[in-house]
Parts: C-alpha cells; sequence; structure tokens
C-alpha cells in the first residue's frame, strides 16, 4: 500500500502543463466532493476518528504531492455532513487546493466543525446535494467525483439507486467508503451494499474501513486515487463478488417510519 502512494506521489516530479479554458472558467483536475455520514449510528469515538482521518488526509504531503502532478496542478474541493438530511450549516464551500496552504486551510475549516450528529440515514440525500453542488461552481473539472462515507445504508428519503443514477448519467463518478468497525448485525454486507448500490460511473470504488487504525490511511489512500484518477485493483470491491444485495434492505428495516418513496413499505 505505502510503496503504491509513493508511487503516486513521485508523480509530482512532473510540472503540470497549463490547461486552457474558456473565459472566466477556472480549469481544474477533479471537481471533488467529500460527503461524510454524521447519523446517530456514528458514535463519538467513530465520529472523532473520521474527522480526524479527513484532516490529516488533507494536510499530507502525498496527498499535495497527488494534486500537484495532475494536468493543471489543482483541485476543487467542497465537503458536507449529512445524516437523515443535509442541513444549512453543513457546507464548507468550494475551494482551490493548489499548495500546501491551500490545502492546510481547507483542512484548518474542517477541523474547526462542531462535533454534532442526527437522526436518519439519507445516501440518497447526501448523493443529491452533492449533485446539485457541482451547478455551483466556476470551474471546469476534467472529472467530477462525489465521497461518500458511512456506516450503514440509506433508510429514508429517496431510492438509493434512482439517485446514484442519475448523478451518474450527468458523469459524475461516485466511490464509497463504507465504515465496517462496528457492523450492524442486521446487516453485515455493507461493502457489497456500497459496490453494488451507492457507487457509480467509470472508474468507481469502494474501499472499506474495517478497524479504527485504518482510517488516516485509508483516507489518505482514497483521497489520492480519486485525485489522481489511478485506481488500484485493491481498492474495488467487485459487484458480481457475492449475490445481489437488496438496495432497499434500509428502508424494509425501517418500515414503521411513514416514508412517501415507499408506500408499500407501510402496508
Amino acid at each position: 500500500m505505502l510503496d503504491a502512494l509513493r508511487l503516486l506521489a513521485c508523480l509530482a516530479c512532473v510540472q503540470p502543463t497549463p490547461v486552457a479554458s474558456p473565459s472566466g472558467v477556472l480549469a481544474v483536475d477533479v471537481e471533488l466532493v467529500l460527503a461524510v455520514d454524521i447519523s446517530l449510528s456514528m458514535d463519538e469515538k467513530e465520529f472523532a476518528l473520521q474527522r480526524a482521518g479527513y484532516v490529516e488526509a488533507l494536510r499530507h504531503p502525498e496527498f499535495i504531492q497527488a494534486v500537484r502532478s495532475g494536468n493543471t496542478g489543482r483541485i476543487a474541493i467542497a465537503y458536507f455532513e449529512w445524516a437523515g438530511t443535509v442541513r444549512d450549516d453543513a457546507v464548507i464551500d468550494w475551494q482551490i487546493i493548489d499548495s500546501a496552504q491551500s490545502a492546510n486551510s481547507f483542512a484548518d475549516k474542517l477541523a474547526a466543525r462542531p462535533f454534532r450528529s442526527f437522526r436518519g440515514t439519507s445516501i440518497s440525500t447526501a448523493i443529491a446535494f452533492g449533485t446539485g453542488l457541482f451547478g455551483r461552481t466556476n470551474f471546469a473539472g476534467e472529472r467530477s467525483v462525489i465521497d461518500i462515507s458511512g456506516d450503514g445504508p440509506n433508510n429514508i428519503g429517496p431510492p438509493v439507486t434512482a439517485m446514484r443514477d442519475a448523478a451518474t448519467v450527468k458523469g459524475i463518478v461516485i466511490n464509497g467508503l463504507p465504515i465496517l468497525i462496528n457492523p450492524s448485525p442486521t446487516f453485515k454486507h455493507l461493502d457489497q451494499y456500497y459496490a453494488q448500490c451507492v457507487t457509480g460511473g467509470p472508474g468507481s470504488f469502494v474501499l472499506p474501513i474495517h478497524a479504527a487504525a485504518e482510517f488516516s490511511t485509508a483516507i489518505r489512500r482514497k483521497l489520492i486515487l480519486e485525485v489522481s484518477g489511478v485506481q488500484g485493483k485493491a481498492s474495488t470491491i467487485p459487484v458480481d463478488a457475492d449475490p445481489p444485495i437488496d438496495c432497499l434492505q434500509g428502508e424494509r428495516d425501517r418500515r414503521f417510519l411513514s416514508d412517501p418513496y415507499f408506500p408499500e413499505l407501510d402496508r
């Protein structure tokens, strides 16, 4: 794993080539949205590890070198937190990262956010919100990526596959970081759920976390892969490796709640 990261980092030795863009539009290598689960199923320790993992990854020299190795030598990044919905104050808006200084500036904003959580797990709402963020930029990205991290299946809101398909048809790639440190006894295959129901688009991947000690390295590895556009075989969970996953299982497990998208669940 470390060898792969060093290989990606070494690409920074190549000076980026300027890329032409329309007047008023800034060319970037990737427009990256980080969508982070803060639902009540995330305990305080998991939430702190997740936050620290993103902050450390954004500050890490290998991430910054991967950014600098692209055609333009810069990316655009945005961050938001989600649970059953996305609240107005949950967003860190778009920022260019092209240096250690700009990466640290974004990491500082993230580190300063208060810890909080609330009910529901709506991956579908997170995908829809993330998709909408791409319409609020003046960037021209070679790639558009939504990075979803979470510890449970969609259980409220529209069907997750519908929102995924609506995003991927626009050319957006969705990658997943399922957190399996404390897996639910009723939902043990979250990595397969993410592979079959959540992620999509060319080169999309799932990188599961099984232990607390993996957080920082996994998040850094994921960000480097997304920024560089290089996909490692070890990061991919084959979609056809296991029997098909029920993409509505989270909603069925929560059938005692009324949800207008799934009226049959109330019967």
